[in-house]
């Protein structure tokens, strides 16, 4: 059985101390988000970060404020005006 997947968005893009590049994905709607951590180099080598992903279902966390699911959503909304899925970003 194969698992559903929700399309999300790239909304926050954070760069560490420790060469590593924290990515926030989020659904359309700003409730439900995932974070992914890359390394720099990784990410200069020919790891793309995209405009969208698709992302299980099961890998998703809930947003627990309002303000950040606004925040992310209103980011979505940005993204996909200027953005396809497929888009590097």
């Amino acid at each position: 059985m194969t698992e559903s997947t929700v399309q999300c968005w790239l909304v926050e893009r954070e760069f560490g101390t420790r060469n590593i590049v924290t990515l926030v994905y989020a659904t359309p709607d700003g409730s439900r988000y995932q974070q992914r951590e890359r390394s720099s180099t990784a990410l200069q080598t020919g790891s793309q970060v995209t405009a969208a992903t698709a992302v299980p279902e099961s890998d998703l966390e809930p947003v627990e404020d309002e303000q950040t699911r606004e925040r992310y959503a209103t980011e979505v909304e940005r993204v996909t005006d200027q953005y396809e899925p497929d888009d590097p970003i």
